[in-house]
C-alpha cells in the first residue's frame, strides 16, 4: 500500500455490556475512493479497559502479512510475545491516550516472505544472508537464518478536523538463536551475531519503508526480539529498541530489560528467591490438596528488575464437575496467601480443554473467577 490512508472518523459510544456500537449512532458515508487518497468511514470505541491499552478502530483492518507468523515463528509462546512486547514498546513514543491502534498494512505478505527469506540472484530483497553454494555444516557456521519473522503495528492519531491518520509504524524483528539444518542438527547463534544482524536489518527496512511514498517522514519504532528454542515452554523477549524520527534515520539503540522466569526455578538468584519459595508453597498447598493430580507451572514476566506480571498453568486429571469446582475455589483462596500482589492469571484445564480461569489484579482483595459451562 503506497497511500496512507486518510478516514472520516464517526465517535460511537459502546454499549458496556456487550461493546456494542450503540444503535443511535449513524455512521458518514464513503466520501471518497480514489488513487490518490481514500477516505472510509470507521468508528473509534468508547469502551477502553485499561489505561495501557489501544483502542481499535473498527471495522478491524488485518494485518497485509497475517498468518505469516505462524509459519515462521517456533512456539505459540513467541507468537503472542512478539506482538504483545511490541505494544508495550510503541506505548514509550505513541501514548495510548490518544493513538489508535491497527494492525501492519504496509508490509504485505508477499514482501514480508521475501525479506525473511535468504538473499539471493532470484531473491534480492531477502534479509537473511545468500547461502548459494554453502553445504548444510558451512551454511549454519557462515549464513545462519537470522531473521525468522516480521511484525508491523500501526498506530494512527486523530486531527483536528475530524480525521485519522497514520503517525507511527512499529516493527518487530524475531530473530533465531538457534539454526536449525536439514539434518536436524543445531546450533547456537551468539548474541554478538544476533544483535549485529538485527540491528542491520531494522536499518535497511527503515529505508525500505522511507521509499514508500507517503511514509518518507512517519516515525518508526524497531525492536529486536530473540526468539527461543522450538522446544521451549517459555517465550522469548525483546533486548534492544531503537527510535527513528520523522524523516530521520535510526540512532541511539537502547537496551530492554525484560525477561521471563519459569517457576519454579532452580536459579539461586536473590532477584527471584522470594518469589520462587512463595510458588514452592503455593504449589505444596495444592499437593495437600490434591496429590499427585496437578502439574503447576509459572512463567514470570521481570521488567527492569521486577516482576510485573505470572501467569499459571494447571493441567489436572479431575473428571467430575463438583471436583474442578471445589479445586477452583481452593486455589482462589490461596492465591493471595502465597504469591506476589501482582497481575496474576491461573488457567486450569484438562483433556476435555479449559476447565476454569482466576485472573487476580494488583490491590484486588477478590479475584475473577470463571468456570467453564458455568
Amino acid at each position: 500500500m503506497n497511500k496512507i490512508l486518510l478516514f472520516s472518523v464517526l465517535i460511537a459510544v459502546l454499549l458496556i455490556g456487550g461493546c456494542i456500537p450503540s444503535p443511535g449512532g449513524q455512521e458518514e458515508d464513503l466520501i471518497q475512493d480514489t488513487e490518490e487518497n481514500v477516505e472510509e468511514t470507521v468508528i473509534i470505541p468508547d469502551v477502553k479497559l485499561k489505561e495501557e491499552f489501544y483502542r481499535t478502530l473498527i471495522p478491524f483492518k488485518k494485518s497485509a502479512s497475517r498468518g505469516l507468523i505462524t509459519q515462521t515463528t517456533r512456539t505459540k509462546y513467541d507468537i503472542r510475545e512478539v506482538e504483545e512486547g511490541l505494544l508495550r514498546l510503541s506505548t514509550q513514543h505513541y501514548d495510548p491516550k490518544n493513538h489508535f491502534f491497527q494492525e501492519g498494512q504496509y508490509i504485505n505478505e508477499e514482501m514480508a516472505t521475501s525479506w525473511i527469506r535468504s538473499k539471493s540472484e532470484d531473491n534480492e530483497e531477502g534479509l537473511n544472508p545468500d547461502k548459494t553454494g554453502l553445504s548444510e555444516e558451512d551454511e549454519a557456521e557462515q549464513a545462519p537464518t537470522y531473521l525468522a519473522h516480521i511484525v508491523e503495528q500501526n498506530y494512527l492519531k486523530m486531527t483536528k478536523d475530524k480525521k485519522v491518520k497514520l503517525e507511527g509504524i512499529s516493527i518487530g524483528l524475531a530473530l533465531n538463536t538457534i539454526h536449525y539444518s536439514a539434518n536436524g542438527k543445531e546450533t547456537t547463534i551468539p548474541n554478538k551475531e544476533i544483535e549485529e544482524q538485527g540491528t542491520l536489518m531494522a536499518e535497511e527496512i527503515i529505508k525500505r519503508l522511507r521509499s514508500q511514498e507517503g511514509l518518507e517522514d512517519i516515525p518508526v519504532v524497531v525492536g529486536l526480539y530473540k526468539q527461543g528454542s522450538r522446544k521451549s515452554i517459555m517465550p522469548g523477549t525483546y533486548f534492544a529498541t531503537v527510535f527513528a524520527e520523522k524523516g530521520k534515520a535510526p540512532s541511539g539503540w537502547k537496551a530492554v530489560d525484560e525477561k521471563y522466569i519459569l517457576f519454579p526455578t532452580p536459579t539461586n538468584d536473590e532477584k527471584y528467591r522470594d518469589t520462587n519459595t512463595g510458588f514452592l508453597n503455593f504449589k505444596q498447598a495444592i499437593d495437600d490438596y490434591f496429590p499427585s493430580f496437578v502439574n503447576v507451572i509459572g512463567r514470570g514476566h521481570y521488567k527492569e528488575g521486577k516482576l510485573k506480571s505470572l501467569e499459571i498453568e494447571m493441567p489436572i486429571q479431575f473428571f467430575g464437575t463438583s471436583e474442578t469446582i471445589g479445586f477452583t475455589q481452593y486455589v482462589t483462596s490461596i492465591l493471595a496467601t502465597h504469591l506476589p500482589d501482582v497481575h496474576t492469571t491461573v488457567s486450569i484445564t484438562s483433556i476435555n480443554g479449559p476447565e476454569a480461569l482466576i485472573v487476580k489484579e494488583p490491590g484486588d482483595e477478590d479475584p475473577y473467577v470463571h468456570i467453564y459451562g458455568y
